[in-house]
């Protein structure tokens, strides 16, 4: 696991899209699924503006880690906000990109994009695998769409499935872990003194950090990074 911990979010954004640049100037086709939240909101604006012209975007293949149950024109859509900070700004083929489609029946969909990965992906262990996977967490550890109250959707044997917020009740469709663990190489990006608590907790392996769906990620054959800033790693 490499630690890569900057002052501010703004750092740590410019910090994982030189990472991320690296990553897709190989000359191979590059498979990565995305992660929303305001973290990659600041790191697609300034990947666009200072590495857009840098990586041939024909080999890039977009995918989402999870998504709301919303239309695409919806403002809680994953989907859209990166069309916003990103996709709109870069020359992508749209063959390259593959979308959860939120508007969607969520059980339908989750079948639909299991169905996706299995058919776009290079697979290793039998299983889809992203060249990388980002990740997000919540204040209350959750990763992708699952929660601590539904932790067990991890271990299921789907490419995706159908997840509830727990306040909320908003359907999601979201990798399993088996997705997201077999992965080449996965980047949290975590920003903010609200994460303090559970990143401290799940690196540190403090008592009862196995409830926190984030301390699940352990890749099989793949790297591990995070990105953090020093609010969300004072902790550590």
């Amino acid at each position: 696991m490499d630690l890569h911990i900057k002052e501010t979010k703004q750092l740590v954004a410019e910090e994982f899209s030189e990472f991320f640049k690296e990553k897709c100037t190989t000359g191979e086709d590059v498979h990565i699924a995305l992660s929303g939240g305001s973290t990659p909101k600041i790191v697609f604006d300034y990947l666009a503006k200072e590495y857009g012209s840098d990586i041939d975007w024909t080999k890039v293949f977009l995918y989402w880690g999870d998504e709301r149950c919303v239309p695409p024109s919806d403002d809680e859509s994953n989907y859209k906000m990166t069309v916003e900070h990103l996709i709109s700004k870069i020359d992508i083929p749209e063959a390259n990109i593959f979308r959860i489609k939120g508007e969607d029946d969520p059980e339908k969909e989750a079948k639909r994009y299991s169905k996706v990965l299995d058919e776009q992906l290079p697979k290793a262990n039998g299983i889809p695998y992203f060249d990388i996977v980002m990740l997000g967490m919540g204040d209350d550890g959750h990763t992708v769409s699952i929660f601590p109250y539904n932790i067990e959707l991890w271990d299921m044997p789907e490419n995706c499935r159908v997840a509830k917020h727990p306040d909320s009740g908003q359907k999601r469709v979201t990798f399993t872990g088996k997705i997201v663990n077999n992965a080449k190489t996965i980047a949290f990006l975590v920003t903010g003194a609200g994460k303090n608590e559970k990143v401290t907790a799940i690196l540190k392996e403090q008592e009862g950090y196995k409830q926190f769906p984030a301390s699940l990620v352990v890749p099989k054959q793949g790297e591990l990074h995070w990105f953090l800033d020093q609010d969300a790693a004072a902790g550590l």
